[in-house]
């Protein structure tokens, strides 16, 4: 395939949350991703035949767009979503960290941290900090108490409306102006088998989605493509006015004149 021209050219070298190097194009990168086995599944319409994200778009686009010091990603099965955030949070001259939640109760995937840190690193992303927990226990660690504000939230865990919810308002008090939340598998009803046959589940999110509808402080947008996404924001002061020249913050987020 055609290289595309002048995509950034950064994936990181180093650790924190402004690491970052000229290695390796964003064209180049997604092929490796989507080689990867796991990585062009679980219903985010992406496709390595033209190299192409799907709702990843979204993902990366809203995170270069909005340049949050902090992003926050509750639930993966290989990565896709945290990887995606975290390369982008890396092409940002500002760097960025993602918070990643997931008990790996699918399976044992995320269960060693050592392999799950050579996991990210092998596809260059090293600014993504792995929680072995589901949000309800991380929730009352000192890592959450001591968490700063997030400016991207993706929800995208057990995907019932009651765990939704929880996922939703354990962040809700930390988002920061004009932030972003997306709730994946939200359009929908089904049933899941993907904690294995005897644990089947009815995906449940959309009613939280209505719910989430009623109140007239947000404001929602359905996304009808893999297994469906909604985008949510709140609308009030600090959020409505449109951010037209975004301020410089630095790698320790601060902000630059």
């Amino acid at each position: 395939m055609e290289q595309l021209t002048n995509w950034p050219r950064r994936a990181t070298s180093g650790d924190g949350p402004g690491a970052r190097a000229a290695s390796e194009d964003l064209t180049a990168w997604i092929a490796r991703v989507l080689a990867e086995p796991g990585l062009g599944r679980m219903g985010h319409n992406q496709r390595a035949a033209d190299l192409n994200l799907g709702l990843g778009w979204l993902y990366y686009g809203l995170a270069r767009v909005i340049r949050p010091a902090r992003a926050v990603v509750i639930g993966s099965w290989r990565g896709f979503v945290p990887l995606i955030v975290g390369r982008a949070l890396q092409d940002n001259l500002e760097g960025g960290e993602v918070t990643f939640i997931d008990p790996s109760l699918v399976d044992d995937f995320w269960q060693d941290a050592g392999a799950v840190s050579r996991y990210f690193a092998r596809l260059s992303v090293r600014n993504i900090r792995h929680h072995l927990s589901t949000t309800q226990d991380f929730t009352q660690t000192e890592a959450y108490r001591r968490h700063g504000d997030i400016g991207l939230l993706i929800v995208d865990g057990y995907h019932t409306a009651e765990q939704a919810r929880i996922d939703y308002l354990a962040f809700e008090r930390l988002l920061a102006p004009r932030a972003m939340v997306l709730f994946h598998d939200s359009m929908g009803r089904r049933s899941s088998g993907a904690y294995g046959a005897e644990r089947r589940y009815e995906v449940t999110v959309r009613d939280y989605m209505d719910e989430l509808r009623r109140n007239p402080g947000l404001q929602l947008l359905d996304v009808p493509f893999g297994e469906g996404l909604t985008v949510l924001r709140r609308i009030g002061p600090g959020d409505d006015e449109p951010l037209v020249d975004p301020p410089r913050r630095s790698p320790a987020g601060g902000i630059n004149p």
